[in-house]
């Protein structure tokens, strides 16, 4: 067990509560400022992909090829991270915009949205890195901790966990949410699965005509080239969500917990949970934005519900509190990160 999960329960409770007093202080001061910022990142994310998918129209021309993927690939990353990711959370829902709401908003993936928020807002963000609750902790297919049993087959999760998973990210957490091993385990019925399963296909046949027909067709004389550079965009982005996500829960530092360790788990407790199964990536503004902010993975999971332009403002006092509570905080530059967790999996391999 953490040396912070064994908490008294009223230390817990009032680390619960200070977090809740920083919580109340960002409801009472969210505004237009805020809805300024996210509007202004649609109006970038729109302005990148008009003119990146412009430029591959003509992209016979090398320069604008390498212009139009650059801009392609950035508008994706900031559509999946900063935008898709962080709106369907819930974050801007307080806005009362349609069009920027948790309901209404499809993203640049595989996955349909509400497949993706069942077993990422409901699941992980309830049961983070509980061995057996939490399917986020290895993503059935890994395994990264101790508390798993190990199979032969994790002796390969440095190859398929890394190499084969990061560019093909998007297909694989399609393929992910529709939860396959519940209908094994009889968790879930196979009309369930089938429905799921055709509605996943849909939302594909959309992406894969929208990037790989579509545009290149329109492109004309630069339809190969055009191609090429979406699918270069969406590779890349496949790579950086991978790897951000990775280095949110899966460093050293990072906790994983038993179902016994949470049982009759208390609100300040669960606090204390999510402090310690996340980490953080340090990095100035534009790192923040073109991850999501989910290089504050420890304030995202404390407080998933607020706007993400928050956490920055947040985290020292985050920070604080939990050097106060004896809670470890794991940070650390990227390349740290990155590395630790490749030392996780390389671990975790052996039994």
């Amino acid at each position: 067990m953490a040396a912070a999960l064994a908490l008294a329960p009223p230390e817990a409770d009032a680390f619960g509560q200070e977090l809740d007093h920083i919580r109340a202080d960002v409801l009472a001061e969210r505004g237009a400022e805020d809805a300024r910022y996210i509007r202004t990142l649609i109006t970038v994310h729109r302005a990148l992909e008009v003119g990146g998918r412009a430029a591959l129209a003509v992209s016979l021309l090398p320069p604008a090829w390498l212009a139009g993927t650059a801009m392609l690939t950035t508008a994706k990353i900031l559509e999946n991270m900063e935008l898709g990711h962080n709106i369907l959370h819930g974050q801007w829902d307080w806005m009362r915009d349609p069009a920027i709401h948790s309901t209404t908003w499809e993203w640049d993936f595989p996955t349909p949205a509400a497949a993706w928020k069942h077993t990422h807002n409901d699941l992980h963000h309830t049961w983070t890195n509980v061995v057996g609750r939490d399917r986020d902790l290895g993503y059935v297919a890994m395994r990264m901790s101790a508390d798993q049993p190990w199979h032969p087959v994790h002796l390969l999760q440095p190859l398929y966990g890394g190499p084969l998973l990061a560019p093909l990210f998007e297909w694989a957490i399609a393929l992910y949410d529709l939860e396959p091993e519940a209908v094994v385990q009889g968790r879930k019925s196979v009309r369930a699965f089938l429905g799921d399963l055709a509605g996943m296909a849909r939302k594909a046949a959309r992406q894969c005509t929208k990037d790989y027909v579509l545009f290149p067709l329109l492109a004309g004389p630069s339809a190969l080239p055009c191609l090429l550079g979406n699918l270069t965009a969406n590779v890349t982005r496949n790579i950086w969500a991978h790897t951000v996500i990775f280095c949110g829960h899966f460093p050293v530092g990072a906790e994983s917990f038993t179902e016994d360790e949470i049982e009759g788990e208390s609100r300040g407790e669960w606090y204390v949970r999510q402090a310690l199964g996340s980490a953080n990536i340090d990095g100035g503004p534009v790192l923040h934005i073109l991850t999501g902010n989910l290089s504050h993975q420890i304030e995202h999971h404390l407080f998933p519900d607020l706007p993400s332009n928050r956490y920055a403002e947040i985290a020292p006092r985050v920070r604080k509190l939990c050097e106060k509570y004896g809670i470890p905080y794991t940070t650390g530059p990227l390349p740290r990160q990155y590395a630790s967790t490749w030392a996780r999996i390389w671990r975790m391999a052996i039994p």
